[in-house]
């Protein structure tokens, strides 16, 4: 054979198979990173000295973090076991939706740019960055600090930027907890998507001026638009403040569309445009985009018409949810809880859905509610999916793998952190907290039995019962209702469950293995399945799930006026439908036939 055809026929051969591997991303969202290990640039504070490990560390108290939707301290170990098993898996591609650090203080920063570049540099690993509402809290640095940080004796000490803040004694004073504003994490963040990378194939942002941006894309033009001054946008009239989105094609055919959806409105249209303060938070996310940051509408559509007509596979990702994650049973929670209940501020209207779908996007993860979900919304012919990235954490621990086939075909698959190396390092210096906390009588103690727990699966499902039962039940559910529920046990709902009193029976339902469980048991499952989604399931005894579906058919049928017994049919709806959502672990998304398919 001709030496020219065989090259020619090896070269063609050779471009066939690298176009034909799947492309891998994997995402990694609310990793709220701090730098247990960090130190200050303007304070010799390294931290207390852990007698398991010898080494100073500065943490929170396990107090803080039983009342936090995460955890402060073990998902430092969590996240360098999530990157280790990425790098075991050979993926190259890392996006992080937001909330990468605790609050975007300077000291964890550094140390997450530093474990960012070692993992680049050893596996060659590339990470796309978009901000979240914890980075930045708010769009111009502010000073600040915390009053939970864990001092020598096991009680509580106060870090803060500035002597004149918080009450708690004794106190460290620096600068690097303050939390930074968008120009400081751009300035230390920028390596990972914010600005664009030599190697990269495109990268452009909302403010690019160029129409035909990826015909006419060049490395120099792209370095100008990604400048901090140029990356600026009116909330309102009078008050500018930055926008880091981006999109990026990092390996040929993939375009990645990291949408920053922090929309941070002034508090007082007179006040100081400049003023950290005068900013409402972020948290709400894209409900505020809707009606103050209507330029990402236009870009995400000029993108997605950019992709289509390039044959480019067009991947979004932003910290907040596009569709409603509770399964449907968002009103059922209203019903029973308020509005302003179980985080119900949260959920995206049904009018983003259905913009962003007809926008062109079609696929899109998110994080900031710390769950494992899949949300689906088909609007005139088009179809968007919403993956739900869970946190690391929170229960369930996990993080989501995303492998590109074909530009219809996505297979996406949940990896969950059963056991983290070095998750109990810290339980000798919540010994102390613990001894420290029972001299006072007025404390509500926190369970001590959290720190038996074996795996970080286990600590992280303690943790949740934990706050289940210290924030949760307190802050969100009627006390009354609580009150008459507490002393339930499974038998009584099912008596209770009944119409007319014989149904058990003639169902031929064995009531005796309802006695094993508690009311306060099946709030703990309903929060593990609105954490968990179908993942619970193997925490939760197959015979108690059993049960509860014959307990939601007994409810569903019950035509009692009794309040009491309407809230219980209420809780089953709920439990029901959080229990039966869409595909959530392993799943192949088939974006030609518009379906979803559990694998």
């Amino acid at each position: 054979m001709n030496k020219g055809i065989f090259s020619l026929l090896l070269f063609a051969f050779t471009l066939f198979s690298a176009q034909e591997k799947p492309v891998q991303i994997a995402f990694l969202s609310d990793v709220h990173f701090q730098d247990l290990y960090g130190s200050f640039s303007d304070n010799d504070f390294k931290g207390i000295i852990n007698p398991k490990t010898g080494k100073p560390t500065i943490l929170r108290t396990m107090d803080s973090q039983l009342h936090s939707t995460r955890v402060f301290n073990e998902n430092y170990f969590a996240f360098l076991k999530a990157l280790d098993d990425i790098a075991a898996k050979g993926i190259k591609i890392v996006a992080m939706p937001g909330d990468f650090s605790d609050d975007g203080q300077a000291y964890n920063l550094r140390g997450l740019r530093k474990i960012l570049d070692q993992y680049h540099q050893k596996y060659g690993i590339d990470f796309y960055l978009i901000t979240g509402n914890h980075d930045p809290v708010g769009p111009f640095r502010q000073d600040a600090g915390k009053d939970d940080f864990l001092g020598e004796n096991g009680s509580s000490l106060g870090i803060y930027s500035k002597e004149n803040l918080g009450k708690t004694t004794p106190k460290i004073i620096t600068k690097d907890i303050a939390e930074s504003g968008y120009l400081d994490i751009l300035d230390e963040l920028k390596d990972f998507g914010f600005y664009p990378k030599e190697k990269d194939l495109f990268w452009s942002t909302p403010f690019s001026q160029d129409q035909d941006s990826y015909i006419n894309y060049s490395y120099p033009k792209a370095i100008q638009q990604a400048v901090y001054t140029q990356r600026m946008y009116d909330v309102t009239k009078g008050f500018s403040v930055p926008d880091l989105s981006y999109v990026v094609e990092p390996v040929k055919g993939i375009w990645m569309l990291a949408i920053d959806g922090n929309t941070y409105i002034p508090k007082n249209l007179n006040g100081n445009s400049n003023n950290p303060s005068n900013y409402y938070g972020a948290s709400i996310g894209y409900n505020n985009v809707l009606t103050n940051k209507q330029h990402l509408i236009k870009w995400v559509r000029k993108i997605a018409d950019e992709a289509k007509l390039n044959g480019k596979t067009l991947i979004a990702f932003t910290h907040y949810p596009m569709i409603d994650f509770n399964d449907g049973a968002t009103n059922e929670i209203k019903n029973l809880l308020g509005e302003k209940k179980w985080q119900l501020e949260r959920v995206p209207e049904e009018e983003v859905a259905k913009v962003f779908a007809d926008a062109g996007l079609q696929i899109h993860f998110a994080g900031h509610m710390h769950i494992n979900d899949t949300g689906i919304r088909k609007i005139d012919g088009k179809m968007l999916v919403n993956v739900q990235v869970p946190s690391l954490a929170a229960y369930l621990p996990s993080y989501k793998i995303l492998t590109i086939h074909s530009s219809d075909k996505m297979e996406v698959q949940t990896e969950v952190l059963n056991d983290v190396p070095h998750f109990d390092d810290l339980f000798p210096l919540y010994e102390k907290e613990y001894q420290a906390l029972s001299q006072n009588k007025n404390t509500t103690l926190w369970n001590k039995d959290i720190l038996k727990t074996k795996s970080y699966h286990d600590f992280m499902l303690f943790h949740l019962k934990e706050l289940v039962r210290l924030r949760m039940i307190p802050n969100d559910w009627p006390k009354e209702f609580i009150e008459k529920a507490k002393s339930l046990n499974g038998e009584d709902l099912l008596v209770m469950g009944q119409n007319s009193g014989s149904e058990v029976t003639q169902k031929g339902i064995q009531s005796k293995g309802f006695k094993k469980w508690s009311f306060e048991d099946l709030l703990l499952d309903l929060y593990k399945f609105q954490s968990a989604d179908e993942l619970a399931k193997k925490d939760i005894p197959r015979e108690r799930l059993q049960q509860y579906q014959q307990l939601e058919k007994l409810y569903e049928a019950n035509t009692s006026q009794d309040p009491f017994v309407k809230q219980l049919k209420s809780v089953f709806k709920i439990l029901s439908l959080l229990s039966n959502g869409d595909p959530a672990d392993h799943f192949e998304i088939d974006l030609k036939k518009q379906e979803i398919k559990r694998l």
